[in-house]
């Protein structure tokens, strides 16, 4: 399975047209967050329009930049993930959205716990879909913010600034993919015991992700390449 990953759009369609043989090789996009750009939340439908007309398989939630009112253009387009749970071949995908409590000038800041709670939808099905260690081998997380103390969450300062909350969901469930972005400065893989964390960087600044998976004969998904790419202009 091949997915194309990407993050903080914000807006900027010029680059969605530079991944047009990346779409058409990925089986899934998945996508972090923030349609919008900064202070401009018109540029958020322009973004969904173009992003489906470049593939079929869209997972996303939204970002930090994003009204909470546009959840329900994305659920509209049947591509949100963000407090629901999506199954597809054999994948299960979840998502949360928005950011942690900061600067208080974006529009979709929220507490810790109001992150978290996107993903009771897993826990209730955990007893059905997990081990007996309570992980998920087929899950698929995908946060705009970044868990705490990874690659995918430092300012260039070395101040780590992602979730604690977060990171421990995933220590808890230990999903093989982590999908998320916010932190531009932060583009970087991680590896928290089996799960693969990614923060592709912004698609604004001509950073994406790419990502390869198959399935262990023992029912196991597994991911077998992870890499961070630029467009040739940025």
């Amino acid at each position: 399975m091949k997915f194309l990953i990407l993050s903080d759009i914000h807006g900027d369609l010029e680059n969605l047209d530079k991944l047009d043989s990346q779409f058409k090789e990925a089986d899934l996009v998945l996508f972090g967050g923030d349609f919008a750009k900064f202070e401009h939340l018109d540029t958020a439908k322009p973004v969904l329009q173009k992003l489906l007309s470049k593939h079929e398989n869209i997972f996303s939630v939204l970002g930090n930049c994003d009204s909470p009112d546009f959840l329900t253009e994305i659920e509209a387009a049947d591509i949100s993930v963000e407090g629901t749970l999506a199954f597809y071949e054999g994948l299960a995908i979840a998502g949360s959205g928005g950011g942690t409590k900061f600067t208080g000038t974006t529009p979709f800041e929220r507490e810790e716990d109001e992150i978290i709670s996107d993903y009771d939808v897993v826990e209730s099905s955990s007893e059905e879909c997990a081990d007996e260690n309570g992980h998920w081998s087929n899950l698929i997380l995908i946060m705009h913010n970044p868990p705490k103390e990874t690659e995918c969450d430092k300012l260039p300062n070395g101040l780590h600034v992602g979730s604690e909350k977060l990171r421990t969901y995933i220590e808890k469930r230990s999903p093989f993919l982590v999908v998320t972005g916010h932190i531009h400065e932060s583009s970087g893989i991680t590896k928290m015991g089996e799960t693969t964390v990614i923060n592709p960087g912004s698609l604004a600044e001509g950073k994406y992700g790419w990502v390869e998976a198959e399935k262990k004969p023992d029912g196991k998904w597994t991911v077998t390449k992870s890499e961070l790419c630029c467009l040739s202009h940025a």
